[in-house]
């Protein structure tokens, strides 16, 4: 499934990233002005007081759905309350997703307390996981060798990553944009069991024991309390249909956060010079934002502004729409594309992607 990630303070840096100190990022000749203006704006001082507000919002939203099913009861009328759960559980996700990224504080111990409870408490996903894969995508997004969100996985996104196909993969690549948003429905439980697996694995993401301990405590009282409430409330089928509809729905909406922001965009090493390409180069080109207003903002958890994200990863995420004009008009100045598009067409154009990597094989299929 695609995947997708962040990090405790910024991503990995680029070496035209590393001199800045404050904020992670740094000088090179295209980017080095853009960077001054997004400073002088101040819009790289963080938000805490916006985030403790949707914090809260978020806490007290859980404890809303927790009431309506003590108040239903084992009923299978308590089944829709998946949906907002899943809203829910979408928003914590996002929060999580920001303070690896540093955008809430720039202290690291509050940063990965909020994380932890944010990913592994509250969603039973791995932070350790989530966030050393994800710094790798922003490190070097979209490039075939380098970011493990395109890696030839139960999807592919390049024509090479067909030939050795076979079996089910094989079929599944024939026709992957149709079956793109159904196996989206798996990919909150997805989240989970990888985040597992790097946590036993003993190459993982963990550096040391406590680190490992504390991830999976932290699990296993996501899994334990998670059961615990369903089975309070609700009979056991009832509890097994109401998880699976929760996770199918968070893994739905995930996944159409993260579908349209890479996928179709320009590939680096498809092209010979994208692996001297600076950072302005490397996140723009590779990056494709989406129109829309306040609700845009709020279901894709302000990731449809992508480019603005790639290039200042520890940007609050209010502080993105505002960031949109300079970097629009430095792009413009520069002569370096700047995609935007509306919210159907950004999934037109990525699942046409995924349309036209399985081609060749669905051409087999027919001959």
């Amino acid at each position: 499934m695609p995947q997708a990630t962040a990090t405790l303070t910024a991503p990995l840096a680029a070496p035209e990233q590393r001199p800045a100190r404050r904020h992670g990022y740094g000088g090179g000749s295209e980017f080095a002005p853009l960077l001054r203006t997004i400073k002088e704006q101040g819009l790289l001082d963080r938000r805490p007081g916006w985030y403790a507000r949707g914090i809260v919002v978020n806490l007290l939203g859980i404890a809303a759905v927790i009431a309506g099913l003590a108040l239903i009861g084992p009923s299978w009328w308590a089944l829709p309350l998946a949906v907002p759960l899943a809203l829910l559980s979408a928003r914590i996700a996002f929060v999580g997703h920001d303070a690896g990224h540093a955008q809430i504080t720039d202290h690291r111990s509050l940063g990965r307390i909020i994380q932890l409870v944010h990913a592994n408490l509250l969603l039973g996903m791995s932070r350790e996981w989530w966030n050393d894969k994800h710094n790798r995508h922003h490190a070097n997004p979209n490039h075939l060798d380098k970011d493990p969100d395109v890696a030839a996985d139960v999807l592919v996104f390049a024509a090479h990553q067909t030939t050795d196909r076979t079996g089910l993969r094989r079929w599944l690549t024939r026709h992957q944009a149709w079956l793109f948003f159904p196996l989206t429905t798996l990919e909150g439980i997805a989240l989970k069991v990888y985040g597992v697996q790097a946590l036993l694995a003993k190459d993982g993401p963990c550096r040391t024991s406590r680190e490992r301990l504390v991830e999976g405590g932290l699990l296993l009282a996501h899994v334990a309390g998670y059961t615990a409430l369903l089975l309070t409330f609700l009979s056991p089928l009832q509890a097994l249909v109401f998880a699976l509809l929760h996770q199918m729905l968070l893994g739905v909406h995930l996944g159409m956060a993260f579908a349209p922001n890479h996928k179709g965009m320009e590939m680096p090493d498809a092209h010979p010079d994208g692996d001297s390409w600076g950072h302005l180069r490397r996140q723009v080109l590779t990056s494709r934002n989406i129109r829309g207003g306040a609700l845009t903002d709020w279901f894709l958890g302000g990731l449809n502004y992508q480019v603005e994200h790639h290039l200042f990863p520890s940007m609050p995420r209010p502080h993105l729409r505002l960031a949109q004009p300079a970097v629009r008009a430095h792009c413009r100045a520069l002569g370096i594309p700047y995609t935007e598009t509306g919210f159907v067409d950004s999934y037109r154009q990525a699942l046409g992607h995924l349309h036209e990597v399985g081609a060749p094989l669905r051409v087999e299929g027919v001959a």
